[in-house]
């Protein structure tokens, strides 16, 4: 650990989101700030996003619960796409947007004109690896730099000691690691002609390649010396979770976790984790992370784990396979309290007797035997074999509307 002997200042923890249910897992399960994409200028285009009036819904409920909302605005725009830009900038501004997450120079140009309320902080896409770069844009009006992944953290201390003081940055700390720098690949452009940098990436970087010989095009090669073939550019995913002391100290104060396209149970999951270790490490920052901690993010669904590039350190390529670690199944939601039943909406088959891992809103995660299972007309049941069934549970456990229940597979994939 670092030899951190003051107080830790709380970093702000940032939560992705791709629709409302995301949403609002990522504030019930403690982010400080989300951000998120309209249907248009943002670079995920497989999440369902949001209309202006889901935006505006948005924001709302977020200003309620003292949460900001960051709009991405980091596409870049060929010259038919900018004129919707103008009113686009104008609505998030009269919503109450937070603030944009630009790349483009234009983009951030425009938006200092149709939405000068907003900030406006720089997009990792923009690939900020130095103080110079970070001081323009802090002169060109930006209140935050997002910087490229690829830094070690002696860097960004480096950066952090030679920029103004009221310049924020903010940094990747969980979640998937591109293979490019900063993001900017044209291998999905080359291989589908989906434009990665426009938020249709087919990640064509975790499909498994052979080689073929010139002569002998119909045989197949594998690229290292096994009979299954090799994931060469299947990046592991970021965890740092475990050094939130070392990024403070380096001078990050907003930590990101990715996954705008992953699930509702990703966000709360994560975003849980990371808010309980911000927690304890606000008091004990020379002490080590709880393993009951740690173990949070090992129960979703994620590749192997890397530091990334922050400790010199390779993150590498998980060579085997360009599927998940998957130790957890989550079985069902709860949806209400209905006396001494708890009312479920089931998401994966469980059985009467299974023990149920409970992950919830402002609170440790427990564990509970389901004993008494019983279907929407309150018969009891053994099984709840059927997707989105109603379930009933009797239990005195105080399980809390949004939970989330999950069962540990019997034997890892």
């Amino acid at each position: 650990m670092s030899g951190l002997n003051e107080k830790m200042v709380k970093p702000e923890l940032l939560a992705p989101v791709g629709d409302m249910e995301r949403l609002r897992a990522a504030v019930l399960y403690g982010a400080d700030a989300v951000y998120l994409a309209g249907k248009v200028f943002g670079m995920r285009a497989s999440p369902a996003n949001f209309s202006m009036e889901e935006l505006a819904e948005a924001v709302n409920f977020c200003h309620e619960n003292a949460v900001k909302v960051y709009v991405t605005c980091n596409t870049l725009p060929r010259n038919d796409e900018l004129a919707e830009l103008p009113n686009f900038l104008e609505q998030c501004e009269k919503i109450g947007v937070d603030a944009f997450i630009i790349c483009d120079v234009g983009v951030l140009m425009l938006a200092k004109k149709y939405a000068p309320n907003v900030q406006i902080h720089i997009s990792t896409q923009a690939g900020v690896v130095n103080f110079a770069t970070a001081q323009s844009f802090y002169e060109m009006g930006a209140a935050r730099v997002v910087l490229a992944r690829e830094l070690p953290l002696e860097e960004v201390r480096g950066i952090r000691e030679n920029i103004p003081a009221d310049m924020e940055i903010e940094g990747f700390v969980h979640g998937a690691m591109c293979m490019s720098v900063s993001g900017r690949c044209l291998l999905s452009n080359y291989m589908t002609g989906r434009d990665a940098n426009r938020g249709e990436c087919a990640q064509p970087c975790r499909w498994e390649y052979y080689l073929t010989e010139k002569k002998r095009p119909s045989e197949r090669f594998t690229i290292v010396q096994e009979e299954k073939g090799s994931y060469i550019m299947n990046s592991r995913d970021m965890c740092l979770i475990e050094h939130i002391p070392e990024l403070v100290k380096a001078g990050i104060t907003s930590l990101k976790i990715e996954g705008r396209a992953k699930s509702a149970y990703y966000v709360a999951c994560v975003t849980a984790a990371y808010r309980r270790a911000i927690d304890f490490f606000a008091g004990n920052p020379n002490k080590e992370l709880p393993k009951e901690i740690y173990d949070e993010v090992e129960k979703i669904s994620h590749r192997e784990y890397s530091k990334g590039f922050y400790f010199n350190e390779e993150p590498g390529q998980t060579l085997e396979s360009g599927g998940y670690i998957r130790t957890y199944d989550v079985v069902a939601v709860c949806e209400s309290r209905q006396g001494e039943y708890i009312k479920l909406k089931q998401r994966g088959r469980f059985f009467k007797g299974d023990t149920a891992d409970v992950l919830q809103p402002n609170a440790e995660p427990f564990t509970l035997v389901m004993d008494e299972i019983f279907d929407k007309d309150m018969q009891k049941i053994e099984v709840a074999p059927h997707a989105e069934m109603t379930v009933y549970l009797k239990t005195d456990a105080d399980i809390k509307l949004g939970a989330y229940l999950r069962i540990k597979r019997k034997i890892a994939e």
